[in-house]
């Protein structure tokens, strides 16, 4: 019989995927979310008021976020309109105001849920912003990126945002207790094995459903898989991780911070998550050399030069055996004693250049190269250092109008409190010689 013979059986379609078929009934069955959709959740209270904002939703893939908008459609009397900006263009847009329009003349409200909001370029973004102030439509969108940075001003100020958090460990085992129920099976792992699988969800609700439903696929009759194997199984998710988003700033900020607060294991943590996630390393060496100079500064001196000898040397092996040295950097960073005080002398002078930029120098510092320059005092009664007593003149560097300034204050850690040791025996020996001035 033909493949095509009319008179052949027809197969059972195949059933929804598991995400789809475990997507909550009402905002109580969102997992995860509870400061928004619990009891007294920001986002259950502003539904029991009559009328309801334009909201952005932000948070990461698999929060809920396109769960909760269709929730909230379907609890609301308004015309419930659903579109993506990744399809959608100007012509369509055009369309579902013209519609909304046209409801709101009629004592109807449009819902539109525009999800990857973020997508639509900034006269897109700035089409909404007529048919929000009339209230013709009630605008949600759904974004995985930082509103701040991804959509326009006007439209921010026109809409509330509600922040989506990724699903705890917590939350991602309710929603495998929830399938195993639905299918009237337990999934085939081992307890070291299931712990895994959460952590390959990367707080994705809708990939944890999806990889259970790999498991439970792969596996053969009273199979239950170790960790090994189920890495084996699934191929091992890939972190969410976007280099060029909210991700990529996010790890190397971690990174940053646990560096400045002296925590060498949860940098160590960070720093592998993003060699995990693919992170260029020579990008992470550049910010380590970064932090070795704002961060630590010269109370270990020694700590720009590791910094720099990681970068070279994962710039000589490459990845993996150059990433050692980049980790190596990082910890000694971390354990280094830390002073910010160059970086806060270095901005005071940036400061003071961009004010006081015009004054010159006095003119006992300066060279005389012509008979003019000479009788106007050019270089008069300069102080050569190295014929002084101690080798230290004391002379005023500064110009006439601004006075001796301190810009630099090293802190009592490190190599700083030699510096500070030496600083105070400088301004010691300026006193005494008279030359102090302010």
């Amino acid at each position: 019989m033909s493949l095509f013979d009319d008179a052949s059986p027809k197969a059972e379609p195949p059933p929804p995927p598991l995400a789809e078929r475990l997507r909550p009934g009402s905002l109580a069955e969102v997992s995860g979310q509870e400061h928004l959709t619990g009891p007294d959740g920001a986002l259950t209270r502003l539904l029991e008021q009559p009328s309801l904002g334009s909201m952005i939703f932000w948070g990461p893939p698999g929060s809920g976020k396109t769960t909760v908008a269709r929730l909230i459609g379907a609890a609301r009397a308004d015309a419930f309109v659903q579109v993506s900006a990744i399809h959608s263009g100007v012509a369509e847009l055009k369309k579902i105001f013209d519609a909304a329009r046209a409801r709101r003349a009629q004592g109807q409200g449009t819902l539109l849920f525009v999800d990857e909001i973020h997508r639509f370029n900034r006269a897109q973004q700035d089409s909404f912003l007529p048919v929000m102030e009339t209230g013709a439509v009630t605008l949600i969108g759904a974004t995985t990126e930082n509103p701040s940075f991804e959509l326009n001003a006007a439209l921010l100020s026109r809409a509330r945002v509600l922040v989506f958090r990724p699903l705890t460990s917590e939350a991602l085992e309710a929603l495998l207790e929830r399938a195993e129920r639905l299918l009237e099976k337990p999934l085939p792992l081992d307890a070291t094995a299931r712990e895994t699988l959460i952590g390959m969800a990367d707080g994705d609700g809708r990939a944890i459903l999806t990889l259970a439903e790999e498991v439970w696929r792969a596996a053969r009759p009273g199979e239950v898989l170790e960790a090994a194997r189920l890495i084996d199984v699934v191929q091992r998710r890939a972190p969410i991780y976007d280099k060029a988003q909210d991700g990529h700033y996010n790890l190397i900020s971690a990174l940053h911070k646990c560096v400045r607060g002296s925590d060498p294991d949860a940098a160590l943590y960070y720093l592998a998550r993003m060699f995990d996630a693919g992170e260029d390393p020579l990008f992470i060496a550049r910010r380590v050399v970064r932090m070795a100079s704002e961060d630590i500064g010269l109370a270990d001196p020694q700590a720009l030069v590791v910094a720099n000898a990681a970068k070279d040397a994962y710039d000589f092996l490459g990845s993996p055996e150059g990433e050692l040295a980049i980790a190596g950097a990082v910890v000694y960073v971390a354990t280094a004693p830390k002073s910010n005080a160059l970086y806060k002398a270095f901005g005071a002078a940036q400061a003071l250049a961009k004010t006081e930029g015009s004054l010159t120098p006095p003119k006992t510092i300066l060279n005389a190269p012509t008979r003019l320059m000479k009788r106007e005092g050019y270089g008069a009664a300069y102080e050569y250092d190295h014929d002084a007593p101690e080798a230290f003149s004391g002379q005023d560097y500064w110009p006439d109008a601004l006075g001796r300034r301190t810009l630099y204050e090293p802190v009592e850690r490190g190599f700083e409190r030699e510096l500070r040791k030496r600083l105070d025996y400088w301004a010691r020996l300026r006193k005494e010689r008279g030359k102090e001035s302010g």
